[in-house]
């Protein structure tokens, strides 16, 4: 068995990863606030994440892997949609309004996603279907002492934990020193945070022995990692295999996390390999609105970016390094899946996975050296003209598919244009210039051709035509998007 190695946050080093339960390896990913369309940035630690499942699942068996990905559908922005659409007129109760909304957004994570490759995991809860667990969760850390009511608040004791802050590095003196933390007459000490906050007539909420409420937003990640992969287990063996998620999310989120998930079971270990991603920049700045270099997922589909070409650029770097998206990197990653998809046109997947990219994937998902390999394969496959290459092109594959591209369920999102009326076309007006010995009609094809940004090989076999990068079919007579 593939052994893989995962760097772990949580001890700042490299890690064989050893499974709690290799029948049954359980994973949970921090996912979106589904308030709004997801952004380029949200899209890196699903795909990252995904490479990591499929690895996974490759290793231990499709059946062996449990993958839990929330939603949080409790949110200040989602609140005040739905207020403005009551205030509009509609009279439904404000619960139903919140619901309406993120199924909405829920539908176009999903379709947005789905574009880009990613596996549905094999639980997606919502917060709001946990609230009787987070409120359980809650009772149990004040009768322990981690927790307190003030107020019609509940806020976890943070000095109660003495390993906090350990995760990022860091002391709860220096955070205080260095950060801004929310100052509130009934917190016993500036760091504590909140776990149950009083809701009003205008907000959502739920019935709890602290009053009508709603959850802080790191209890939600802990109630819903301990109901589905934690729910059935011995106090003692309270813990899964991975937690992972965006860097963003390691301070205060997932020290949060560890925090009251530890103290609500002091013998198990939570999560044992912590992962995070860094951060994404496009054209080497941050993405922010008011550069104007913001844009969602679906801002890139629509301008005719095939999700495909999206995957490729986000696995060309690997997730611990700053990943810069430009429009220079999307043009050659659609050309190379061209040029892949034309090499092993017919050919089947047999399942079986090159060992350099496997060995490249399961050491800390080198994504970046497992496309490098891919591109040495393709090279070698191409370069080879004595035979078909009928085996070589099934494990050529059955590699790509294993990082989630080429895969049956993005056949046909990558809009295909047939080159080959233009190749034949090309050579005959070739052969005719061979006997009238005037190549200025050749000439002018090339050049059309190569505007277009279509590599021209002529070899005495043939007429080749590949899409290269800036490929542009407008630009190409029948073959306009």
């Amino acid at each position: 068995m593939v052994t893989i190695r995962l760097t772990n946050t949580a001890t700042h080093r490299k890690e064989d990863f050893r499974p709690i339960d290799a029948a049954n390896v359980r994973m949970y990913v921090c996912g979106p606030t589904v308030y709004d369309r997801a952004h380029l940035g949200n899209a890196r630690p699903v795909v990252v994440f995904d490479v990591l499942y499929r690895l996974l699942r490759q290793v231990y068996g499709d059946a062996c892997v449990t993958y839990v990905r929330n939603f949080t559908d409790l949110d200040d922005k989602i609140n005040a949609t739905a207020q403005a659409r009551k205030a509009a007129g509609d009279m439904r109760p404000l619960e139903a309004l919140i619901r309406e909304r993120t199924d909405e957004t829920i539908g176009w994570y999903h379709a947005d996603m789905d574009a880009l490759g990613a596996l549905r995991p094999t639980f997606e809860p919502r917060a709001t279907d946990f609230v009787p667990q987070m409120v359980q969760m809650i009772g149990a850390l004040i009768a322990s002492g981690h927790a307190y009511e003030r107020a019609g608040h509940v806020l976890f004791r943070v000095r109660s934990y003495a390993s906090y802050g350990k995760l990022s590095g860091r002391s709860v003196d220096d955070m205080i020193a260095g950060a801004r933390v929310e100052v509130a007459p009934f917190k016993e000490d500036p760091m504590d945070f909140v776990l149950w906050k009083p809701s009003d007539a205008d907000l959502p909420g739920w019935p709890s022995p602290w009053g009508r409420g709603r959850p802080g937003w790191h209890i939600e990640c802990s109630a819903m990692a301990d109901e589905l992969l934690m729910k059935d287990l011995p106090e003692a063996q309270k813990s899964f295999d991975i937690h992972a998620g965006g860097l963003d999310l390691q301070f205060p989120h997932h020290e949060n996390e560890i925090a009251q998930s530890m103290c609500a079971h002091p013998d198990g270990h939570f999560a044992n390999y912590w992962m995070h991603n860094e951060m994404l920049q496009v054209e080497g700045k941050k993405m922010s609105k008011s550069l104007g270099n913001f844009f969602t997922v679906r801002d890139l589909l629509d301008k005719g970016v095939p999700g495909e070409v999206i995957r490729f650029v986000l696995l060309g770097t690997h997730y611990s390094k700053p990943m810069d998206w430009t429009s220079d990197k999307a043009s050659q990653a659609e050309a190379t899946l061209r040029k892949w998809r034309a090499l092993v046109s017919g050919a089947e997947d047999r399942g079986d996975i090159d060992s350099g990219v496997m060995n490249a994937l399961a050491d800390d998902l080198n994504t970046a050296g497992a496309l490098a390999r891919l591109h040495e394969m393709a090279r070698e496959i191409a370069g080879n003209t004595t035979r078909d290459c009928f085996f070589e092109k099934a494990v050529f594959l059955a590699s790509v598919r294993a990082m989630g591209l080429m895969t049956p369920e993005l056949d046909g999102r990558m809009p295909s244009f047939d080159l080959a009326p233009l190749a034949g076309q090309l050579e005959a007006i070739r052969d005719e210039a061979k006997l009238s010995k005037d190549f200025s009609s050749v000439d002018k094809m090339k050049s059309m051709l190569v505007a277009a940004g279509v590599e021209v090989r002529m070899s005495k076999a043939g007429v080749e035509l590949v899409p290269g990068p800036g490929f542009d079919p407008d630009k190409l007579p029948g073959l306009g998007r």
